[in-house]
């Protein structure tokens, strides 16, 4: 393959992959974090790619990034050119028994304490297996972990799966029931279970979530008066404990206060439902043995722990 008369180089293969980043992310200031790199830093790479194409790929000033018809050419050259290259390098990595590199796993919920237990022995499970191994774990809104997945920028994602995508693949993992709860400050904690009724529920102000749950969750909020919404647990559980709110949160996440007598569930039989987290990842994954050895890694120490249920 040739550049403006001359083969391709490592360098030009650099240039290209910030050029089809800039592309992507709309503009150098967007394609910042994705790069790792300043946007003036950026703004040199592109003018080199330029110069070495003895082309000129995009117009960048007060009305934004566009690309030229030029650039629009290169930009869907690309992307079979970084797909032929991804592709021969999954496919010889592959070829090896030792799985090295990195592996990135994200969650979409605060971790608690049981999680953090599980993915612990899970870590140390992965590591003895492959030693080689870099892993990244992190936490993230559920709409960015998609498109991490998607983009092969992480090997696996670990949330509620309610809103299936296509183009990636979701199994049901940890479960555990989620309750109806009040703080001791809220007049409902002295009610006896006898005494509460949907119609009471009704007249008090309610956190609810700001994300898609299952049918049955939806059918529980239903019976709730909106009065705040919070997108993570530990800050629907911050609404809750202030005595304003009622609102459903996960057995695990409540068990202390509960036992110390801060918290109450409110006709725990009744007002529950099941909260499902699901292992997901691409389809058609770049490193399929990375996402096997975490699955059954996970899925070892779920089965051995009290209290968790499901599987992959």
């Amino acid at each position: 393959m040739k550049i403006a008369g001359r083969a391709i180089t490592e360098y030009d293969l650099k240039l290209l992959k910030v050029f089809k980043s800039v592309v992507e992310n709309g503009g150098f200031a967007a394609a910042e974090d994705e790069l790792g790199i300043t946007r003036s830093t950026i703004s040199v790479h592109m003018s080199n790619l330029e110069t070495r194409m003895r082309l000129t790929l995009c117009h960048r000033g007060r009305g934004g990034f566009v690309l030229t018809p030029d650039g629009q050419t290169v930009y869907q050259a690309c992307l079979p050119l970084f797909s032929a290259l991804g592709d021969f390098s999954h496919a010889v990595s592959q070829l090896s028994d030792e799985i090295s590199g990195p592996l990135v796993v994200l969650h979409a919920d605060v971790l608690d304490e049981a999680r953090h237990a599980l993915l612990a022995r899970t870590v140390d499970t992965l590591l003895q297996q492959a030693p080689r191994l870099t892993l990244t774990l992190d936490g993230d809104r559920i709409e960015n972990i998609e498109q991490a997945l998607l983009k092969d920028k992480a090997h696996v994602g670990i949330f509620p799966g309610y809103r299936k995508m296509a183009g990636l693949s979701y199994s049901d993992t940890l479960q555990e029931p989620i309750y109806l709860c009040c703080a001791q400050h809220h007049p409902l904690f002295s009610v006896p279970d006898e005494q509460i009724s949907d119609s009471l529920i009704a007249t008090h102000a309610a956190v609810v979530p700001g994300v898609e749950i299952s049918q049955a969750g939806r059918e529980q909020l239903k019976k709730l008066k909106a009065g705040a919404h919070a997108y993570q647990f530990d800050s629907r559980k911050a609404l809750i404990a202030s005595g304003r709110f009622i609102g459903y949160l996960p057995g695990s996440h409540v068990q202390k206060e509960v036992t110390d007598g801060t918290f109450r569930l409110l006709q725990p039989a009744r007002y529950q439902y099941n909260f499902a987290q699901s292992l997901v990842h691409k389809q058609v994954p770049a490193e399929p043995k990375k996402i096997t050895l975490f699955r059954d890694a996970l899925n070892r120490h779920i089965h051995s722990e009290q209290g968790w249920s499901g599987g992959l």
